[in-house]
């Protein structure tokens, strides 16, 4: 009597595996450097501006580096999608450690404004060449795994950044707050390091046709953001006049950085971008309101407020780590779907606390249900950004992705804080406007969610 021999299929390796372990671990090392620096600075600077007497050079601090991110966010792109991203990796954390150290030892708030500038261009390098990365050198069934580990990178600082750096420069010196990181950030770079050398280059050997005119449209973008950056933090006239001339500069020159189609919704990648700047906008937009609206109406203490902006950050990783774990949906328009429905309805139920009548736990769990949204959403674009690229677009598209991001926020951030300072002070009809704006975005994103299915929309295997 014969017998056969059932092999199971083998398990499809996971981030740790000994060939990802290095990869996996640097990789994460340097997207939480960039968030807890972000977060750090901006808990450090009033110190700085003190330290520095450099008070009127603080919107620039600001708005300078967030200028150069955009701009290197597109050479990363282009830079990726000729050569690999090797180059853009190295020389990312190169101007990032230059830029940070220039800062931490600056003698005036110019010197620190160059260094902020100098690193802003290198988080931009990063942030798209780890893109890229995942595109090259992981799996295709990896990759809602590591972008899940990538959104957890983000949130986490989010929790003790600020409570770190206030440490840092209560106890060391607010010059610490940019001295340490690069002790990190080149160990963290240098595991990387193996697996790079293993990525083989893209197959172009030249910048693609008409990169030179996408990194000049890059410039005007540029400076339109730091113009939009800097009115926000401005009032009166003043403010209305820097952010009416940004918000005309990046409706000229965005659209020539996001994929052709993106102002219909047209379906895949144009969609998938659209949908990334709808969450970032929505949910920034309902972040910057909260603790102030808990703290003027509800009377609950900045420590209390800020708590609940905690709860949407561990709830928004949870998503994260769910997202990463269900069984692949059918339709490419799941998880983005509910996510944004998640927003829309956390938002929307945040607004409800308002009102006096209702307790402030309706803010508690409207946020855990915008946050749970978030981690849903954001690694699921991720994913559909590479799936939709081809291997030498993938640094152009992780390029839009980001933009895309970057720039829908900054446009809410500014014009919340012309809606909040309208009137002689906030009121409960300046945060429910912002509020139910917020929710509107992400309620679009939901109703648009549907579009990002080319043909069937269906997946076939993993």
């Amino acid at each position: 009597m014969s017998s056969t021999a059932v092999t199971a299929a083998p398990a499809a390796p996971g981030l740790f595996a000994p060939r990802f372990r290095a990869m996996t671990v640097g990789s994460v090392a340097l997207i939480s450097l960039l968030a807890f620096e972000a977060l750090a600075v901006g808990t450090a600077m009033p110190t700085v501006a003190r330290s520095l007497d450099g008070l009127a050079l603080y919107g620039i601090a600001f708005g300078g580096p967030f200028a150069t991110g955009v701009l290197a966010m597109v050479v990363s792109g282009i830079w990726c999608d000729a050569r690999g991203p090797r180059g853009p990796m190295w020389h990312g954390v190169a101007w990032f450690v230059v830029g940070l150290l220039i800062a931490g030892t600056a003698p005036v708030m110019s010197a620190l404004v160059v260094g902020r500038v100098v690193q802003g261009f290198g988080s931009g390098l990063l942030s798209v060449a780890l893109y890229v990365i995942v595109g090259h050198a992981y799996p295709q069934e990896l990759h809602r795994r590591i972008f899940a580990a990538f959104a957890a990178a983000w949130v986490v600082p989010s929790l003790v950044g600020p409570a770190v750096a206030g440490l840092i420069v209560q106890y060391l010196g607010w010059r610490w707050v940019f001295l340490a990181v690069p002790a990190v950030a080149v160990p963290a770079v240098l595991l990387i390091h193996p697996g790079l050398r293993s990525l083989g280059r893209s197959v172009a050997a030249s910048p693609p046709a008409g990169a030179l005119g996408r990194i000049g449209w890059a410039c005007g973008a540029a400076v339109s953001a730091a113009l939009l950056h800097i009115g926000g933090q401005q009032r009166g006239a003043t403010a209305l006049v820097l952010v009416a001339l940004a918000v005309v500069g990046l409706l000229v020159c965005a659209p020539r950085l996001l994929p052709a189609g993106f102002l219909r919704a047209a379906r895949g990648l144009p969609t998938v971008v659209g949908l990334r700047g709808l969450a970032s906008a929505a949910f920034v937009g309902a972040e910057v309101v909260i603790p102030l609206m808990l703290s003027r109406e509800r009377g609950l203490s900045p420590t209390a407020a800020g708590l609940v902006l905690t709860v949407g950050a561990l709830a928004w990783s949870v998503g994260s780590w769910l997202q990463g774990r269900i069984p692949v949906p059918a339709s490419r328009a799941t998880l983005p779907r509910v996510g944004l429905g998640c927003i829309t309805i956390g938002t929307a139920t945040v607004a409800l606390a308002v009102r006096p009548e209702l307790p402030v736990a309706v803010a508690v769990v409207g946020w855990a249900v915008a946050g749970l949204g978030m981690g849903l959403l954001y690694p699921s674009l991720s994913v559909l950004t590479l799936e939709f690229s081809a291997p030498g677009e993938q640094g152009r598209n992780s390029s839009s992705l980001q933009l895309s991001d970057s720039l829908f926020a900054a446009t809410v951030l500014a014009l919340t804080g012309a809606v909040l300072a309208a009137g002689s002070a906030p009121g409960p009809a300046s945060y429910t406007t912002t509020l139910v704006v917020a929710a509107g975005l992400a309620l679009l994103g939901a109703v648009l969610a549907g579009r990002v299915v080319v043909g069937g929309g269906v997946r076939q295997g993993g």
